[in-house]
């Protein structure tokens, strides 16, 4: 039986990562985070995992070991916070207001 994980996405967003962004009307749902084929959990925003060998390190430890999408998680990943990847969420989301004045900004001065 597998074993339950702590997620820390609330309501499509992460607010415990200031610069990560929403998922919210984007159609991308949030991901739960998973044990990788190395027993470290991967997604739970911990970045630290009995079994990483990154806290096991040694002379001996091939960094190779680290690669692949198996250490990386779909939607809770630092490469989300990148503006590229801001920008694919961006249009992904759907107009909130008919009509909109992109040219213009409307809150300039309103501070």
């Amino acid at each position: 039986m597998k074993k339950k994980l702590d997620s820390p996405i609330i309501a499509d967003t992460q607010p415990h990562q200031m610069n990560a962004p929403s998922f919210k009307g984007t159609g991308i749902k949030p991901q739960a985070p998973f044990v990788n084929d190395y027993g470290v959990v991967i997604g739970d925003s911990k970045y630290a995992s009995a079994n990483s060998p990154l806290e096991n390190w040694s002379e001996e430890t091939d960094p190779e070991i680290m690669a692949g999408d198996e250490w990386i998680h779909p939607t809770n990943d630092i490469g989300w916070n990148s503006a590229e990847n801001r920008e694919l969420l961006e249009a992904k989301r759907a107009p909130e207001a008919p009509f909109m004045h992109p040219d213009k900004d409307v809150s300039a001065e309103t501070d």
